[in-house]
């Protein structure tokens, strides 16, 4: 079940990009995104910090599991 925060789109990309399963990183971007918005009041470029913020999460796991 998808929330309305999902831009499944992105989340297809950075799936592909990062040779990650889409149910992980769309988990990843529904908790990112919900740790992002709490509080914040401009809510503009949140989809783009989020999914900066997913990516950079599995490349960086990606580096050190290798």
């Amino acid at each position: 079940m998808a929330t309305p925060n999902v831009d499944n789109d992105i989340v297809k990309v950075i799936a592909t990009d990062t040779n990650t399963p889409v149910e992980t990183v769309s988990r990843m971007y529904e908790e990112t995104w919900a740790e992002y918005s709490e509080g914040a009041r401009i809510m503009d470029y949140l989809s783009v910090l989020v999914a900066r913020r997913v990516r950079d999460n599995l490349l960086r796991w990606q580096q050190d599991t290798h």
